[in-house]
């Protein structure tokens, strides 16, 4: 007697419910982590990282314009 044939069903049903939200789990981490990352915005390799840091900190009025004038100055400097 093969039989069985409601519980192969039964065990594909099963499956779905741990498939389905695993899979949709996994996207809405997948989403999250693209969504920092993009908004984040890319981050500029080398010397051209800390002028961005810099950039950013006199947009943020963390140092004011004589100090933002004298460390990019400095850092073009230093590509030299």
């Amino acid at each position: 007697m093969m039989g069985g044939g409601m519980m192969d069903g039964m065990t594909a049903l099963v499956w779905l419910w741990v498939v389905v939200p695993l899979t949709v789990l996994a996207l809405v981490v997948a989403a999250s982590v693209w969504l920092v990352r993009t908004a984040r915005g890319p981050v500029p390799p080398g010397a051209a990282a800390a002028r961005h840091e810099l950039d950013l900190r006199y947009a943020r009025g963390e140092v004011d314009r004589d100090e933002y004038l004298r460390r990019r100055a400095d850092l073009e400097g230093s590509r030299r």
